[in-house]
This record gives C-alpha cells, structure tokens and sequence, in this order.
C-alpha cells in the first residue's frame, strides 16, 4: 500500500509498506477513505515532535471502514463506516476513567498515530484499543462531514466543554485558523450571549463573517477596547486561547474580567510567562492542557443534527498520489487554504 511517511528531519516521503497486520485481540485495521494534513504533521517532519519515530506514516486525521477486527472487539465490526480518534486510550486506567482520555497511562494511551505508530496518511491504518479509538460514524453524515470528529472538532469541543460556558455569557476566542474555527463551532451549540473571534488574518476574519454573521470580529490591536465594550463586567467571562504566540497570550488573561476562565488550547514554541503583579486581583482560573477526545459520538450526533458542519473548512482536495503536492500547499498557507482533505481512491 501507498504511506505518507517520516524518513528523516526535513524529509516526508510517499512510499510503499505492507498493509497492517493485528497485532493485538483488541486491533481494529481500517481501510482509509479520507485523511487530513494538521499543522502537527508539519512539527514531525521539522523535527519539533522529539518522540516521532523515524518510518512511521504520519497522519492522524482520518476516516474509513473497518476491514478486520480483533477478538475483542465489540463496538465495531468489518463493514463499519469509522471515525478514527487522535487518541489511543484503554479506557480502564485512572485517567480514562475520569474522562482524561489524554493522559491514558498505557504505554500506547495518547498520542501514538501518526507520531509512535503508522498514522492514517495511507491506504489502511491499524488501530489499538479500537473499542475506544473508533466511532461509528451515523447514516447520512459523509465521509467530509465526519473527517475532523477525532481531532479539530474534539478539541474545539474539550475547549468549550472545560470553559463552562453559560447563556448569559460573552466569550472571547483568540484565533481563527482550522481549530479555532472548529472550537466557535463548539461555543455557537452552547448559545451564549456573545462570542468574539480575535484574528489578525483579513481572509480568515472575512471567513468567520461570510459563515457566522452573528459572530463580532476584532483584530489583535484592538482586541482589549473591543472585548471591553461589548461586555458587562470588564472584560470576557471565559477566553479561549488558539493563537499560541506571546501576543494571544497576553491578551487571553488581559481581556478576561475578573474571577473568568482562560482555556489554553494553543501550543508554544516557548515557554510563556505570568506577570503575576500585573495580574493580581484578576483571580483568574486557568486550564491548560491537551484534548481528551472522548466525546466524539456525541459530535457525530450534533452533525447529523446539522447543529454542526466543518465542511467549509476544506478548501482544497487531493488524492493520495498527489500528497506532497497537498503539503506545499498547507504549509506554505498558499491560495487561501484552511484543511485539505486527501482521498485514498
């Protein structure tokens, strides 16, 4: 089979591998019909991600049809239209079962496809734990529909869901790019009283207006006075963080009001720091931390609803044999490219 694969720093490669074999009794092996590039992939190839392993296909955004599983097996069988979850995780340790799916103590729980073991950038995946792994994905939601669940749209949703939005509330969510927009899918389906985007890309701003005309838009350098007059308490009940850049982090515990709720969803190229003295008073909750993608039947749920739809965020769509193609174009964030989707066929 044909696998998008890690060879070296620097070097991703298209090359030819045996397809997957069950290794374990609770295995499932998943004929891919759809993938995607995350930004993630690209910190594995420049050498970012020190725990991806040399020839491992990369790839962790998928879906597909389960072709065979394991003796242990009960939630899937062969035949099964899936989502595949970021995430390999028991499902029995501590962690997993208070719902911190993310920290699963297996020495396989977290983030092993794509990164430790053969990702989904490929004609067929195996999945481990896939009791926990792989989510039947309902009837009449499409392959599209379904493509982000295991990971943008279940990291937009861990955001939403630890922030403790209410009704009456104004949130703020800093960054628009594929997560971010994933994540105002998420705080839209908990209807609170306002929500405001923070981005500085026009494109990006424009995208949120043409989807999500009820959204309010700021940029960057004015995001403080705007978050301030258009909420009640000095300044937003719950910020969101995507950005990942000093800026957006500063800005996330300046534009909260006092006693609000900031959600790190972002990742740092640096530590960031608390200005403490600037900050006293504030009485801020942070949470921080990666996504526990454990929600995703109730995301394919709220899709089938049409409560939520990522489609439009896939802007650009290749075939397997053109994937480097799809690469240049997703890292250099050329012709207006969100997510791109890479079919098997």
């Amino acid at each position: 089979m044909l696998a998008y694969s890690y060879v070296e720093r620097g070097k991703f490669a298209l090359l030819e591998k045996p397809v997957p074999s069950l290794q374990d009794s609770r295995d499932a092996l998943v004929r891919v019909t759809l993938s995607s590039i995350c930004t993630s992939d690209l910190h594995i190839k420049h050498g970012s991600v020190p725990r991806a392993v040399p020839g491992i296909t990369v790839g962790h955004e998928m879906v597909g049809v389960v072709e065979q599983v394991g003796a242990d097996v009960v939630s899937v069988r062969p035949g099964d239209r899936v989502a595949v979850n970021v995430e390999t995780f028991c499902g029995e340790c501590f962690f997993c079962r208070q719902g911190y799916v993310n920290n699963c103590m297996d020495s396989m729980g977290g983030w092993a496809l794509g990164c430790r073991i053969d990702g989904g950038q490929a004609e067929y995946v195996r999945v481990p734990y896939a009791d926990c792994g792989l989510t039947r994905i309902p009837e009449g939601v499409s392959d599209e529909q379904a493509l982000f669940v295991g990971d943008l749209l279940a990291t937009g949703f861990w955001a939403a869901r630890i922030s403790e939005i209410k009704e009456e509330d104004t949130v703020l969510i800093i960054g628009a790019g594929p997560t971010g927009l994933c994540t105002l899918q998420c705080v839209r389906a908990l209807h609170p009283r306002k929500i405001i985007v923070c981005e500085q890309s026009e494109e990006r701003l424009r995208f949120v207006h043409e989807h999500y005309p009820d959204v309010l838009l700021t940029t960057p350098e004015n995001c403080a006075s705007f978050v301030l007059s258009h909420s009640r308490y000095g300044g937003a009940d719950e910020v969101l963080e995507l950005g990942g850049t000093e800026d957006s982090f500063r800005l996330s515990w300046a534009c909260a009001r006092p006693h609000a709720i900031v959600t790190i969803v972002a990742l740092y190229a640096r530590p960031q720091v608390l200005p403490l003295p600037d900050m006293y008073g504030k009485n801020l909750i942070f949470k921080t931390g990666g996504v526990d993608g454990c929600d995703c039947a109730e995301l394919l749920t709220l899709i089938s609803q049409g409560k939520i739809d990522t489609t439009p965020l896939i802007t650009h769509r290749f075939p397997l044999s053109r994937i480097e193609e799809a690469y240049r174009l997703f890292e250099n964030r050329e012709d207006g490219v969100l997510k791109v989707a890479i079919s098997m066929g």
